[in-house]
């Protein structure tokens, strides 16, 4: 399965990012290998509107099946969940507790979005 994580790194270490549509980049991190690829999303973070919505579409086009971030937006939290995208929030520190968090079963997966849309 592919986890998606939102973080400022570029490895398991890396701070996780508490944004999901303006964060620097996703760490999938395919959970029967324990392998991860990195995805930039500089082209998101200072886009006057529509972060979340393109955000979400490159999470998508990834293959991902579980999202691990600080907080979604109403926009990208549809986009997500439409495509079958299961939402977890966390407060953990970085994308190596973000997963183990979700390996433990220790995550709730999240109903709505937890922020209003252009959250910074």
């Amino acid at each position: 399965m592919k986890i998606a994580v939102t973080t400022s790194g570029n490895d398991l270490d890396g701070n996780l990012d508490a944004r999901f549509g303006r964060a620097p980049r996703f760490l999938i991190v395919d959970s029967e290998t324990g392998g991860f690829e990195v995805i930039d999303n500089a082209q998101n973070l200072n886009a006057p509107q529509g972060a979340g919505i393109q955000s979400a579409t490159t999470v998508v086009n990834a293959g991902v099946q579980v999202l691990i971030t600080g907080h979604c937006g109403p926009k990208a939290f549809r986009v997500l969940k439409e495509a079958g995208v299961r939402i977890f929030n966390t407060g953990a520190k970085t994308v190596r507790e973000a997963v183990e968090l979700y390996t433990r079963g220790e995550l709730v997966e999240a109903a709505n979005a937890d922020v209003e849309g252009h959250w910074m």
